[in-house]
């Protein structure tokens, strides 16, 4: 039943494939389907965790190094893991970005989020070169927040294979030496904890308090 509807949310797009549609296509009664998936958003977030599960289980093989390289190893095995979804996760967009009663940045997408999240943190955490463990924290939370602006790019990038993706990623790795350099200035630094308030503010209760330092 999960990849029927899965697959017809890709099909039809999220606000067009119904429950009534996918216990059709199963060939089970719409209340036995309930039982499992009480709503189409409960689709998604099992998606979502399913993916996430295996995106930590890949992370865990992050190396030890520098937070630029840890950061680029678990923005580029995001988007490895991702890539064989990409068609269903295109067509969930609205629900994933532009809901803000079931998108991923509410309080019940969190059992997919956080593991993530933790990853991103560790990365910056857990590095040889990590700054103080507040501002480490905080900026591990910025680059999972910005990958997920890489990943929304990638979804929407009509280049030939993702070229343009492509590209997007080693600019990044070719500017990441020169960020890592500004966290030196005060200012840098006061400007990244800022904007991590600000980000658990505007769309994530409890931000801060979220799971970060594994190594």
């Amino acid at each position: 039943m999960f990849d029927i509807g899965i697959g017809l949310m890709a099909q039809k797009g999220y606000e067009a494939a119904t429950l009534r549609d996918v216990a059709k296509e199963a060939g089970v009664s719409v209340g036995l389907l309930y039982r499992y998936f009480p709503s189409k958003r409960a689709i998604v977030v099992t998606l979502y965790e399913r993916l996430s599960a295996e995106y930590a289980l890949k992370a865990e093989a992050i190396r030890p190094g520098k937070w630029r390289d840890r950061f680029l190893f678990a923005l580029k095995t995001s988007l490895e893991v991702i890539e064989p979804h990409r068609i269903v996760l295109r067509a969930l967009i609205p629900a994933s970005f532009g809901d803000a009663e079931d998108g991923l940045f509410t309080p019940g997408a969190a059992s997919s989020r956080l593991p993530v999240q933790k990853v991103f943190q560790a990365a910056v955490t857990g590095a040889t070169d990590a700054p103080a463990q507040k501002l480490a924290e905080a900026l591990g939370r910025l680059l999972y927040l910005f990958h997920l602006t890489v990943l929304l790019w990638w979804l929407l990038d009509r280049s030939p294979s993702q070229r343009a993706t492509a590209a997007l990623v080693a600019l990044i790795q070719q500017l990441l030496p020169a960020t890592a350099l500004t966290l030196r200035f005060p200012p840098v630094r006061r400007f990244v904890t800022l904007a991590d308030e600000l980000v658990g503010e505007a769309l994530f209760p409890n931000w801060a308090e979220s799971p970060g330092a594994a190594t």
